[in-house]
This record gives C-alpha cells, structure tokens and sequence, in this order.
C-alpha cells in the first residue's frame, strides 16, 4: 500500500486551438479557448486528483474541487505521521489554509512578498513543490492533451485520466 505522506498541487493554463463554433457568451467563449487544470500528486509525482475549469477562474477556488477528486480512501493522518500540502503563492488565502487543515493536511504555502531563500544542499529533504511540475510536463507531452483536440470539457477530462493512469 502506497503512503500518502507527502501532496502537491499546481495550476497549468494552456490555450486551446478550437475556433468557437457560435456566438455565446463570454465566459462559454473562455472556457472553451483557455483551460485550467489542477492537479494534485503525491511525493513521487503520481497524480492523485485532478480538477478542470475555464481560464477565468482563480487558481485557489479550484482547490476543493481538486482535493475531492481524490479516487480512493486516503489514510487518516496522525499526529505522529501528518500528511503535508506544497502549495505556491497563488495559494496564499486564509480560505485555502482552512480546507486544508479540514481535509486534514498541513499547508505549506509560501506567502505572497517573501524571498524566496537561497537554495541550500539538504540530501535528507524530500522535494515538494518540483514533483507536480514534472507531471504537468508528463502530461504535456501528449499533442492532444497540450492543445486540447476535444471539444467537449468532458472528453478533455476522460483523457486527462487516461494519461494520468499511465502515468501512475
């Protein structure tokens, strides 16, 4: 059984190539043009949730959606073995350190006007934020995913976990 010790999640924002077929309204128009996809992993960068929307929402009201989309039961977290949440500025929100502490995880989100600290060498530290990333580049690497062929935001997600279940 796999441990869950260790999340990630990060929005990837890509344009797709579809021309819109009819007139429609604004938000239609920008859903259907410009995507997000949220994209939760765990330490070894298998992904674990996956959410998608239109480009015109914003990064942290995604964040629920993606949690729930988690498809099997995770471990309850203990004290003495926490499960811990990497996440960027995008996320610094007191609503997203809410859900996570109500989800059970320890948040580790860097704030907003913060240096980042010069890099130092720790072997012993495991990676957060770099894992989810990488799956996104994974992803990526599949035309029709990168583009998004399908016209449909439900074919788009089918497929997105079809890659992500070869991923895994």
């Amino acid at each position: 059984m796999r441990c869950y010790l260790r999340f990630a999640v990060d929005i990837s924002i890509k344009l797709g190539s579809m021309e819109p077929r009819r007139l429609r309204s604004f938000v239609a128009v920008a859903e259907e043009l410009a995507f997000r996809r949220s994209l939760l992993v765990e330490s070894s960068g298998v992904p674990v949730g996956l959410a998608v929307a239109g480009a015109n929402k914003i990064d942290f009201k995604l964040f629920v959606e993606t949690l729930r989309s988690i498809p099997v039961e995770r471990p309850a977290p203990s004290s003495a073995q926490p499960q811990h949440l990497g996440l960027d500025k995008g996320y610094d929100f007191e609503e997203v350190r809410w859900r996570a502490a109500a989800f059970g995880l320890v948040g580790h989100i860097r704030t907003r006007g913060e240096e980042a600290p010069a890099p130092e060498a720790k072997l012993d530290q495991k990676a957060r934020r770099w894992v989810v990333e990488r799956t996104h580049s994974w992803i990526n690497r599949f035309r029709s995913l990168l583009i998004r062929l399908a016209e449909k935001t439900e074919n788009y997600l089918g497929l997105l976990h079809f890659v992500c279940g070869l991923i895994a």
